[in-house]
């Protein structure tokens, strides 16, 4: 089938949709003209002439104005046509006229973070998942997303709550175990944190970033360093440039007493990623070895990636 030929078939199964809504006009003169209106602007938009494609989705939705199918199309078209705010306007009458759809929300959550509108598009994120957690009651990917998406948020009781029903559905998901961990550690539950990494990791001993996480909090807690290491090595089997996995190896080193060691790790980690904790151990370990120059510079950089750091701000003040 040639691509001319795809295009008539895409555009006569488009109509068929058009026809097969509940909420379509009677198959009577209106509904013609409107179905031509939209069969000629699907073959506009496969042609990539977005400003044809709009004139004549336009007179189809003349003919149908609570069409959601068009209306999605339109806004498609001015997305393609870079006229955005007309595409937000469109996707938003569509999620007025359709609250418990997916792909209008899904549609401007992209289109919202592409205009670094976080706030809009965690909040079109959020309903467009819900909306398709209602759809799809079992998918363990929606719920995983919703539950990432509350994290992020710092929405702790409802990422908790979504992923005890990832494992009401799926019991042995080692994936929820470590990201309630994730949560727990955050809240300051350090026996949960623990319990949650040791679940993830009975039921999926090759985790890399759960063996990371459990490494790291040891070292963190300054216990098992022993087993620290051994977890954190295992991790960097699986993932050997992983500048986190690398800096977690580093900092158990560092409370083993290893400080040469752990220095070298740590450099290497921060020349792979930029960020904030791997500046803090760095701070560390070049106070701990005099440096206090190189120390108050490493301390400087975490505090411009992550100001919320009072502890460093005290080191600060000290030296």
């Amino acid at each position: 089938m040639t691509s001319v030929h795809r295009g008539i078939a895409l555009c006569f199964w488009l109509g068929a949709m058009f026809l097969v809504r509940g909420d379509c006009l009677a198959l009577d003169k209106k509904l013609s003209s409107g179905l031509s209106h939209y069969i000629m602007a699907t073959m506009y938009d496969s042609l990539q002439k977005e400003d044809l494609a709009i004139i004549e989705y336009k007179k189809a939705l003349h003919y149908d104005k609570k069409n959601t199918l068009v209306r999605l199309n339109l806004a498609s078209a001015y997305l393609k046509a870079n006229e955005i705010n007309k595409a937000i306007d469109e996707l938003n009458l569509v999620a007025k006229l359709d609250p418990s759809g997916v792909e209008a929300h899904a549609i401007l959550s992209l289109v919202y973070f592409l205009q670094n509108e976080n706030e809009l598009a965690n909040k079109e994120y959020e309903i467009a998942l819900k909306n398709a957690s209602l759809l799809n009651p079992k998918s363990l990917d929606i719920y995983k997303g919703l539950g990432l998406l509350y994290i992020r948020q710092k929405k702790f009781d409802l990422a908790i709550q979504t992923y005890t029903k990832v494992l009401e559905l799926s019991k042995g998901d080692a994936e929820a175990h470590f990201y309630l961990s994730s949560i727990y550690y955050e809240l300051g539950d350090k026996l949960k944190t623990e319990q949650e990494l040791e679940k993830a990791l009975s039921l999926k001993a090759d985790y890399p970033q759960a063996l990371n996480f459990l490494g790291y909090f040891y070292a963190k807690e300054n216990k098992n360093l022993d087993q620290a290491e051994i977890l954190v090595k295992k991790a960097l089997e699986m993932d050997p440039n992983n500048g986190a996995f690398i800096d977690s190896l580093g900092w158990v080193y560092f409370k083993q007493g290893k400080t040469e060691d752990a220095l070298k790790l740590l450099l290497k980690a921060a020349a792979l990623i930029d960020d904030a904790e791997i500046y803090s151990h760095l701070g560390e370990v070049y106070f701990k070895l005099g440096d206090k120059e190189k120390a108050k510079n490493y301390w400087g950089s975490s505090l411009m990636l992550n100001p919320d750091q009072k502890d460093i701000i005290e080191k600060l003040q000290k030296i």
